[in-house]
């Protein structure tokens, strides 16, 4: 297959790259400065892009967008955050709708934020939107996508969680701090949060692309979610280091704005109903097994 893949300097997309070429697919990325070579074609989301060599593509998979929780929420990087998804996706999606011969299926990124706050109950993909500027900008950001589906392109949006790595996300940034004996749990740890790792995540993407009968809101998570203080235990398992530490929520609030209330205190517990009707394979559906599969003590 040629598939085209925006986002691909990112965690996910650099390895969904990687796994796609290694299984001999050609892979287009899509790339906001000058190509470079063949294989990379120029989009701007908020302007042109090369129509010319997205032509007779298989799939595009669009994961392009800013740092969610990289930096202090300010209302300009809010509104950063939001325009790099939803201006940028409206702006492929009519691309692609434009084009004379389209690809079949768009795998148009989206997130769980879309639930808000579950209060700890059980949401799968007929859950109703949350509240909140998450739940808004993900709400925004699938209906972007709608002049791809307007013109008969078969549209997927992958609702995923926090995706776990030692090499990035979540695990990789708190990894460090761990290892030193400093980990600990985010407030009262009661919170749920809903993960994956980074393998099903791409593998789920994969099945995205592949089957035909998937469309609209996919839920890319592990079957079994975990409260933030059973994260915290495991990940002091998989280092055997103490996890003392506790961050207070309003440190949390002082450093990140909102993030902290929209994403780290707030519990969701989402399920995977599609895939999981869809028979798919998890590697690693329990949080031990991802922190044995790559973390050791040191």
């Amino acid at each position: 297959m040629r598939i085209a893949v925006s986002g691909s300097t990112g965690l996910i997309g650099a390895a969904l790259v990687r796994a796609l070429r290694d299984d001999g697919h050609g892979v287009m990325r899509l790339v906001r400065r000058e190509p470079e070579g063949p294989d990379e074609a120029r989009w701007d989301p908020y302007g042109d892009v090369d129509t010319a060599a997205l032509e007779d593509l298989d799939a595009v998979v669009h994961l392009a967008g800013a740092g969610i929780g990289d930096r202090r929420w300010t209302a300009s990087y809010k509104a950063k955050a939001r325009d790099s998804r939803v201006v940028g996706t409206r702006t492929l999606a009519e691309a692609l709708a434009g084009l004379k011969r389209p690809p079949p299926v768009l795998v148009s990124g989206s997130a769980i934020g879309f639930y808000g706050d579950t209060a700890g109950q059980d949401a799968d993909e007929s859950a109703p939107m949350g509240s909140g500027f998450l739940a808004e900008m993900v709400r925004d950001w699938e209906a972007a996508a709608e002049p791809a589906a307007q013109a008969g392109i078969r549209v997927v949006h992958p609702r995923g969680g926090a995706v776990l790595t030692p090499q990035g996300g979540i695990l990789g940034r708190v990894l460090p701090l761990f290892k030193l004996g400093l980990g600990g749990r985010l407030g009262s740890g009661r919170q749920w949060m809903s993960w994956i790792s980074l393998p099903d995540e791409i593998a789920a993407l994969r099945l995205l692309i592949e089957r035909d009968d998937l469309t609209g809101p996919v839920n890319v998570t592990a079957p079994e979610p975990v409260t933030n203080a059973e994260f915290t235990k495991a990940i002091g398992r998989a280092v055997h280091r103490p996890t003392l530490f506790v961050a207070p929520p309003f440190a949390l609030r002082a450093a990140l704005g909102g993030f902290a209330d929209e994403a780290l205190l707030i519990s969701q517990r989402i399920i995977p109903r599609r895939l999981i009707e869809c028979g798919f394979p998890f590697e690693r559906p329990d949080i031990d097994s991802v922190m044995a599969s790559g973390l050791r003590p040191g």
